[in-house]
């Protein structure tokens, strides 16, 4: 139900320092080498299909634009491959993604600690978890599985034949999104309900939009990568499936650029959009990629590298009357006319989870390396201060952002959001994991990159 809705492209653009084509010998010695494939793979999904991204089941009638797995295979001898994969879902855990990257590593022999598989959060598709008063559609799960599976080893069999450039630009998209956590008037934290009640924002948002692409030497553009931090929520069309702005950005600009658009959602646990249609959204985000795109410039690529890691963390111990508390006065004030529908399903939550009280869990922790660009991919809903924490701390100057990779364990809030509370922070399927759990991994994951550096 759409009142439920939770919280409710390093463009690889090589261009000519004259009109003389490129060619080989006019190749930095860093960038020979670097072969580029990609390749997309649409999920088939009907209107019987639960819709994910609510508090209670959702449904959905007809669809825009597609919902697929984009994948960029990079290869630079002797480094070997890298894989990112991009997946027009809500999220998805480690129990139907580890058979997937086995699957790739048997097949086509990137790695697995190289691939790195991102969801791009949009609420508009079916559901692929269990979490709040639904679970998973098993069929769309599986055509999920073999999508991405297909994805990579399309993009690996496409692996340019030639060397191929990589161009990077960081720009910035300042409008679309926002800090949505606004403390209201009574010192709560907002999640739905009236907007007349606003006081501050209680923490930052990341406007930072790289873009890395890939060029071969006639200059034809092979794939494109950006990463931006908003919840992916919206459609242009009501009550239809969509990968939503984001996704539809990429999928025209597909058309309008040539080469395959992989968009990979930062840290945006935090972040939202609170004004503007999606139409508007998807036309700010397209400009904005063009924009970084036209000013991208060549980088040297010495090397690709990986490194992947469990990491573990434990299930929080929570206060059942606590919990209860807070959700029940919030609902009844906000959401009257659907509190008698949203406590019991935070209520059933708790309760599922509260033999699991102090239970270790274990995930995956990963960062990637594209010369001096940084890709680190966190299995979470990462909020926007701990995004912005591990980039100043990174020793890469170019570090973004991956959440919702290789695995899902909820909402992972900083410190100062539990102390806050709020919808993201209260005990449920969507936010579980210990507070302190994030800090953990923007530790483990700037000492995992002070590595990859080395």
């Amino acid at each position: 139900m759409k009142a439920f809705l939770i919280g409710l492209v390093v463009a690889f653009a090589t261009v000519g320092q004259g009109a003389e084509k490129p060619v080989a010998k006019e190749e930095p010695a860093a960038t020979a080498g670097l072969n580029v494939g990609a390749a997309a793979a649409e999920f088939e999904s009907d209107d019987s299909m639960i819709i994910a991204g609510g508090i209670t089941p959702g449904k959905a009638t007809g669809q825009e634009g597609k919902l697929r797995a984009v994948a960029v295979v990079l290869e630079k001898k002797p480094s070997g491959k890298l894989a990112i994969v991009a997946c027009d879902i809500l999220m998805i855990t480690r129990e139907w993604l580890d058979p997937v990257v086995a699957e790739i590593e048997k097949t086509t022999g990137i790695p697995s600690a190289n691939i790195l598989i991102n969801c791009t959060h949009t609420h508009h598709a079916p559901s692929t978890m269990v979490v709040h008063g639904y679970g998973l559609d098993e069929t769309f799960s599986r055509r999920v599985q073999r999508g991405i599976v297909k994805a990579v080893q399309d993009a690996n069999a496409n692996l340019a034949k030639e060397d191929c450039r990589f161009c990077f630009q960081l720009g910035e998209e300042k409008t679309v999104g926002q800090n949505s956590r606004m403390l209201l008037g009574d010192g709560s934290v907002f999640w739905i309900g009236p907007r007349d009640n606003f006081v501050r924002p209680t923490g930052p948002f990341d406007p930072e939009l790289p873009v890395l692409a890939f060029r071969d030497s006639t200059d034809k553009l092979r794939a494109l990568i950006f990463n931006h931090s908003t919840h992916s929520i919206g459609t242009r069309k009501s009550g239809v499936r969509s990968p939503s702005f984001y996704g539809l950005a990429a999928q025209e600009l597909e058309t309008e650029l040539g080469g395959t658009i992989c968009f990979l959602e930062g840290a945006s646990g935090s972040t939202h959009n609170l004004n503007l249609t999606c139409d508007e959204m998807t036309k700010r985000i397209k400009q904005a990629v063009q924009d970084t795109l036209n000013q991208a410039k060549p980088r040297p690529v010495e090397k690709l590298a990986a490194i992947k890691r469990p990491f573990r963390f434990k299930v929080r111990n929570f206060d059942e009357a606590r919990e209860e508390e807070a959700v029940t006065r919030y609902c009844q004030k906000y959401a009257p006319g659907h509190a008698d529908q949203i406590i019991p399903v935070f209520r059933n939550m708790r309760k599922n989870l509260a033999p699991q009280r102090g239970q270790e869990r274990e995930t995956w922790l990963q960062v990637l390396r594209i010369g001096d660009v940084a890709i680190v991919g966190v299995p979470a809903e990462f909020f926007t201060q701990l995004g912005l924490d591990l980039k100043n701390r990174s020793p890469f100057r170019y570090t973004y952002i991956a959440e919702l990779a290789n695995d899902w364990i909820g909402y992972i809030p900083n410190q100062e959001g539990h102390k806050l509370g709020g919808y993201q922070c209260w005990t449920g399927f969507h936010s579980y994991a210990e507070p302190g759990t994030g800090e953990r991994m923007v530790d483990e994951a700037v000492t995992m990159l002070k590595e990859l550096a080395r």
